[in-house]
Formats: C-alpha cells, structure tokens, sequence
C-alpha cells in the first residue's frame, strides 16, 4: 500500500434514539497516527470522548460530519436516513478517499471502493475515530435540544428509550424532534402534539 493510500472511516450515532438526529461522521487518521484508549464511543465516558474528539479533530488529515433530522427519518425510515447521514459524510470530506470503511453491515450507496466491518468501531481506528466525532458531536445538539424542549431530559438521556423518557413522552406527547414512526412515541392519539403547537 502506497503512501498516498487513504482510507475513510465511517460511523454512526443515534440510530436507536427515540428522537434527535442521526448523525455520521467520516475520518480519514495520518497512517501513524496512533491515541491510547481509541475504542467505539459507546466504551468511552462522556468526558473522554470530548478529549479524544478534540484530538481527532485536530490531527486527522479530514473529517467530516453528516445531519439527518427525524422529518426526513419519519420519511425514508432509518436505514435509508443513516445511509443518507454517512454518504454526506463522505462526501463532506474535501478528499477522496482510496477505500471506506463503514462500522456494520450495510453499504453506503457510493462509487467508491467500501467494506463493511462488523464491530469496525472497536477493530479499526479510523471507524473508531468516526464514531467518537459523531457522538460526540450529536450529544452536544441534544444538549442544546434540552433548552429548546425541555421537560423531555434530552440533555441526560440523549434521545434513547430511557424508562424517564418514556414517561416524559407519556406525559408530554412527542416534540418536534421525536421520531414519529418509532414504536413508544406516539403513545395516544390525544397526545400528539403537532407542529408548532
């Protein structure tokens, strides 16, 4: 493998949440680049995570980030939404990536030459990295969700299925940033609160 050779890892956040974006990231790491305690994010606290993004962000040769808001979500469903979030990602880069690596088992609809890893996130540094920049990134625009709906403690639970979320949604109805079509959400028809009510 030539020196020029560079591959991009992708992952994502949010998949499962309950409301809130998805959010992938894209990273392409310098071939010696190497961070003690790189793993899936999932395994990292909170706080360990803002380091290792910050590191990420500064020393990776491009990165990039990619949105998809529940409306969208609701419309072409999850898989086709995370699909939608990675291939922004990739192509949000500002380079051209040799290879692509993406964490899972689903392709990205993308012209370039891609594999798919089961586990990538904990066998692959640059999937690594790409889960820690999305993460990262999507608890921050739950946290500002939190002041923008607050009652729903998105700020603590960050969008997941959580017993507390679930009560607050009882309680509540869905905001505009819950996710319409996932099963929990829309509790009863009374509930429902529409948009911009």
């Amino acid at each position: 493998m030539n020196e020029s050779y560079r591959v991009a890892g992708v992952d994502e956040a949010g998949r499962g949440c309950l409301a809130g974006p998805v959010v992938a990231a894209a990273v392409i790491l310098p071939k010696t680049w190497d961070l003690p305690g790189m793993t899936d994010s999932k395994q990292l606290s909170a706080k360990r995570r803002e380091v290792l993004a910050g590191a990420i962000k500064e020393q990776a040769l491009y990165w990039a980030l990619g949105v998809v808001w529940p409306p969208v979500i609701d419309t072409i469903n999850i898989l086709q939404s995370t699909k939608r979030a990675m291939l922004t990602a990739i192509e949000r880069l500002g380079h051209v990536p040799d290879m692509v690596y993406i964490d899972g088992n689903q392709p990205v609809p993308t012209s370039l030459p891609q594999k798919s890893i089961v586990g990538g996130d904990s066998s692959e540094p640059c999937i690594a990295a790409a889960s820690i920049v999305a993460k990262t990134f999507r608890d921050r625009v739950m946290v500002s969700l939190e002041r923008r709906y607050p009652g729903y403690g998105f700020a603590r639970h960050k969008g997941y299925g959580t017993r507390a979320h679930l009560e607050a949604l009882r309680r509540l109805g869905p905001s505009r940033m819950h996710r319409l079509t996932f099963k929990g959400v829309v509790q009863r028809e009374e509930h429902l609160c529409l948009p911009g009510i």
